[in-house]
Order: C-alpha cells, then sequence, then structure tokens
C-alpha cells in the first residue's frame, strides 16, 4: 500500500468522480484526469530519485487542473467535491516544490 495522503485522497477522487453525471465527453475526461493523478502519483512514489519522482508529481499536478477546470465548466455536478479537489490539488503542488 502506498503511504501518501495526496494517493489517498485521489483514489477517494476517482470513485467519487465515477458517479457524477455530466455530458459523456466531460465525464470520460474527468474519469481520464482523475485516474490519471492516482497513476502518476503512485508511479511517482515509486521512483528512487527526486528528479524521477517531480515529473511523475508533476503530471498528476496537470490532471487535478483538468478536473478543477471541468469543475469550474459544471460547478453544478462537481460543487459538491470542491474541498476535495482544492485539498488534493494543494497536496499534490506540495509534492512538486
Amino acid at each position: 500500500m502506498i503511504q501518501l495522503r495526496a494517493y489517498e485522497l485521489a483514489v477517494e477522487l476517482y470513485k467519487e468522480t465515477k458517479k457524477l453525471r455530466l455530458p459523456h465527453f466531460l465525464q470520460d475526461q474527468v474519469l481520464r484526469a482523475s485516474s490519471s493523478v492516482v497513476l502518476n502519483l503512485a508511479e511517482g512514489y515509486g521512483k528512487k530519485t527526486t528528479k524521477d519522482r517531480q515529473k511523475y508529481f508533476s503530471i498528476a499536478k496537470g490532471s487535478i487542473r483538468e478536473v478543477q477546470a471541468v469543475a469550474d465548466m459544471e460547478p453544478q455536478a462537481l460543487s459538491h467535491m470542491a474541498d476535495k479537489i482544492d485539498h488534493l490539488a494543494a497536496s499534490i503542488y506540495k509534492l512538486t516544490r
């Protein structure tokens, strides 16, 4: 099991995004973006060097920004998740510094 709070938050977010009702094209995008966050955090966590970890954590940061963009486009569908999305984005930002 990965011992990283951002990873745990990302898994929770992914599970929640699966339940959303969005236009099909946005549903697909938010699922791909949220799964990308989980997968890139996991891959980065497994890397040995800081440079390698940073690469995957940065990709995860870009993916959470995609989720935030969907939240901006469809606020009624994701408003209940806003705090979780922001918390995860902040956690990932800290990992990239």
